[in-house]
């Protein structure tokens, strides 16, 4: 019996390797210079792989027996690969055979042929849009500029050209998913019809100017993880030819509006204490902060040390670890739209509408210190804790400054601040003998801070306004001249009016010409 079975695998190898040989001669000959002159690579690999079986027929080879298992395996081997083979020949003449048309651009040729007659552009002449102070005070900023219309035509009749500013609210979370209407709220502050009437304008620049008063209660651009805030100035321009309107030539441009709110002088002071312990902390901070800059919290702990009279020891609490946390909340209602909105109901003649209000609130920078601090242990009274922390938002995050709108969007900030502290204890005959006692605490405090941003050297606009006419002083008061003759002084005085006043005396022209000309006669005599 074992002869038998090596006998079986001794064929089996045999028929394996001259069938492999044949496999490797067959597709040399169908590889050929003269067939591959004929047909392509990629279908002559296929072919030949795909009728492996028939060209073994042809070739006088003993055929192997096989169990039907090994003939099962060897058939799913085989059509493993020639699957495989087809999709790699299916992929190559995909690549191959892809049309491309570099030249045509279906969606920009209507775009190309209107810039071909005419093209809009803008520029502001404002300064940057900083509205100073909070939303209850501030007078809002002004925003001026230009809307320049070339036409590259001899001449060009314009229908129309309009301008709006709309200010553009997308709720990122909204009342109702996938719905257009309650995540999109658009708010039209101004509409300018630049052209009344249609006008026919030769080839050049035109510029048309445009400005308005963006009032302090609006808010400032925000990106924040709710709300995403965004003032939208689009134009749009009508060209018509021999009495047909051409499509129009829009112009879409994003208005960056901040807001600065004051920074006192005075850092702010608080005094945190920490029950049932004898912690006191005193801390010094700015409550104004920019996105740019680093700024300073000063600490000072004070009662951390105790004398305990009945073991006749010292207990102090140390400092082991301080975590400071800048953090951004985030809240907003998200209204429903009319067609997900319940019905309205009427309270005391005001129509209320549904929303859900949202909050969220993230990093904008942290950082943990387990040094940098100095302590003093010198007694029960004197030992104290002082340090100074550096802070400031992350260099890659994303943050939004503090606003508040009628709207009910609202962006705050804080600082938090958390110290790790672990009791000890030392006899009072031997304070470099230290026990720790396994006690320890988690001093928590936060501080409310304003992220705003920088004013620069800029102000409001009604601070930096000319004066009225009403406001301009009156007039110098009359004076008086000595008149010399001979070179001997004379006491004779002449003293001219101004003409203003003589003109609220309500004198007549005749007596007004009457004293220019006394004027000029003096002034004649004192020049001989």
């Amino acid at each position: 019996m074992p002869h038998r079975v090596t006998n079986f695998f001794r064929s089996s190898a045999s028929s394996l390797e001259q069938q492999v040989s044949t496999l490797t001669k067959t597709a040399r000959r169908r590889d050929s210079p003269q067939r591959s002159g004929r047909e392509s690579g990629s279908s002559e690999r296929v072919f030949s792989y795909a009728s492996s079986t028939e060209d073994d027929t042809d070739v006088n080879v003993p055929a192997p027996s096989y169990t039907p298992r090994q003939r099962l395996r060897m058939a799913d081997s085989q059509s493993h690969r020639s699957d495989s083979f087809t999709s790699e020949t299916h992929k190559d003449q995909s690549h191959h055979h892809r049309l491309s048309f570099p030249g045509m651009h279906f969606g920009r040729s209507r775009e190309s042929h209107a810039n071909s007659l005419v093209s809009l552009d803008w520029k502001l002449e404002s300064p940057p849009i900083v509205m100073y102070g909070d939303a209850e005070n501030s007078t809002g900023a002004l925003v001026s500029g230009q809307l320049f219309l070339n036409i590259k035509e001899d001449e060009l009749e314009i229908e129309s050209l309009n301008a709006t500013l709309n200010v553009r609210l997308t709720q990122k979370r909204p009342f109702a998913h996938h719905c257009s209407d309650c995540a999109n709220h658009v708010t039209q502050l101004k509409q300018w019809s630049l052209l009344p009437q249609p006008l026919l304008l030769k080839r050049g620049e035109h510029s048309f100017p445009f400005s308005i008063l963006l009032e302090g209660h609006l808010p400032a651009t925000l990106d924040g993880p709710l709300v995403n805030i965004v003032y939208e100035f689009k134009a749009e321009a009508v060209p018509r030819t021999n009495g047909t309107a051409l499509p129009p030539i829009k112009l879409e441009k994003v208005l960056d509006v901040k807001r600065s709110l004051p920074a006192s002088e005075v850092p702010h002071h608080s005094i945190r204490v920490f029950p049932p312990t004898n912690i006191k902390a005193n801390v010094h901070y700015p409550h104004v902060i920019h996105p740019i800059g680093t700024y300073t919290l000063a600490v000072r702990l004070d009662g951390i040390a105790r004398h305990n009279t009945r073991i006749d020891t010292m207990e102090y609490w140390k400092l082991k670890k301080l975590t400071w946390r800048l953090e951004e909340t985030s809240k907003t209602v998200a209204p429903a739209c009319e067609k997900h909105s319940p019905k309205a109901t009427e309270d005391a003649g005001q129509q209320s509408k549904k929303g859900v209000a949202r909050t969220e609130t993230r990093v904008i920078g942290e950082k943990t210190l387990f040094t940098g601090w100095k302590s003093n242990y010198a007694g029960a009274t004197d030992s104290s804790v002082e340090l100074e922390v550096e802070y400031n938002l992350a260099k890659h995050a994303k943050f939004a400054c503090d606003t508040k709108s009628r709207d009910g969007t609202e962006v705050t900030h804080q600082l938090m601040v958390e110290m790790v502290v672990s009791q000890e204890w030392a006899p009072m005959n031997k304070p470099a003998l230290v026990t720790h006692t396994g006690v320890g605490r988690i001093l928590r405090m936060h501080f409310s801070t304003i992220l705003t941003e920088r004013g620069g050297i800029g102000i409001s606009w009604d601070n930096e306004a000319p004066p009225i006419y009403q406001d301009v002083p009156p007039s110098p008061p009359a004076y008086s001249e000595e008149t010399t003759f001979g070179g001997s002084e004379c006491c004779l005085v002449e003293t001219f009016e101004p003409l203003d006043a003589m003109i609220e005396d309500g004198r007549s022209q005749s007596s007004l010409e009457t004293a220019v000309d006394a004027n000029r006669v003096g002034s004649a005599s004192e020049e001989r």
